[in-house]
């Protein structure tokens, strides 16, 4: 039977059960004629007699009534399901992945989201920490943090911290062995702890910037990571120069165990934003999420 006759059972479980079409009709909401023509309908589609109809009363036949037992409670439950389902809208309920970087997830997701989450038990949060540009639709993901400047335009994005600063660092052990760079050029000549993107199989180039003048530098070292801290952990342990957020690197520096390099040229980016497709607006957990990440600054 094709899906756009189940309306002809629907009917035929409405007579069925109050064993009159009258009843049935007002039930449902159509004529009592419309309701005979649809019956007669399904049972010629069937080719077997429903119902037994009397001028006194209505009646399952056999066949009926194992329609009535048999296919009648899955109907009942899809709408039951459905019900449930519709529910959900206005509950916080749900599964949101998040893909974010290191830094992105220590400095600003936990933070937010550990002051949140326990009042919400019912919505999971997966949090996978990633360096490459992902495609959050086709990797199936529901939110992507990632700097303002690099939110697709066809995406919602919704700020969660404020501009970010890059720093070079470096030991006071290592800028004691080597002499600081003066210029951006002058990085080639330094042991420099690179970062890995795995979207293309590439090191970052470190971005500066002083004034209206802007370069990108690829340098060279013994080491290189896919995270932010580990970068940060090898300059503190004096195996050269950083280039890294510098709200991880103030409290090292201001504790004296890393110093400034090249200060005059560090740029400034917008600020981390969460984004996400359109289509996820709907869900209360995706908002209860986004409001808990959303930047008040």
């Amino acid at each position: 039977m094709a899906r756009e006759n189940f309306h002809d059972l629907l009917a035929f479980f409405a007579v069925a059960r109050e064993q009159s079409f009258t009843r049935a009709a007002a039930q449902l909401g159509v004529s009592q004629s419309a309701l005979s023509h649809t019956i007669r309908a399904l049972e010629t589609r069937l080719g077997l007699r429903l119902l037994t109809r009397t001028t006194r009363s209505v009646s399952p036949t056999e066949a009926g009534e194992r329609l009535l037992r048999t296919v009648a409670p899955r109907f009942e439950e899809i709408e039951a399901e459905l019900a449930a389902v519709t529910e959900l809208r206005d509950q916080a309920v749900g599964t949101i992945r998040i893909t974010a970087t290191d830094h992105a997830t220590k400095t600003v997701l936990w933070p937010k989201l550990s002051k949140v989450l326990r009042k919400y038990p019912e919505i999971k949060v997966e949090i996978m920490n990633d360096y490459s540009l992902s495609d959050i639709v086709a990797d199936r993901y529901d939110i992507g943090i990632r700097q303002g400047d690099r939110v697709e335009k066809d995406m919602i994005a919704v700020r969660v911290a404020p501009d970010m600063r890059m720093v070079i660092v470096g030991s006071p052990a290592y800028l004691a062995k080597h002499n600081a760079p003066k210029t951006p050029r002058d990085l080639t000549m330094h042991s420099c702890i690179n970062l890995r993107l795995p979207t293309h199989g590439a090191f970052y180039a470190w971005e500066l910037k002083k004034g209206s003048r802007e370069t990108q530098v690829r340098v060279e070292g013994q080491l290189a990571f896919n995270g932010t801290y580990q970068m940060l952990d090898a300059a503190l342990s004096g195996y050269g120069l950083a280039y890294v957020p510098e709200d991880i690197a103030q409290a090292h520096v201001t504790a004296g165990r890393l110093k400034w390099v090249l200060e005059d040229w560090f740029p400034t980016f917008p600020g981390l934003h969460a984004y996400y497709a359109s289509r996820r607006q709907s869900s209360r957990a995706m908002a209860v999420v986004v409001d808990a990440l959303r930047h008040h600054g």
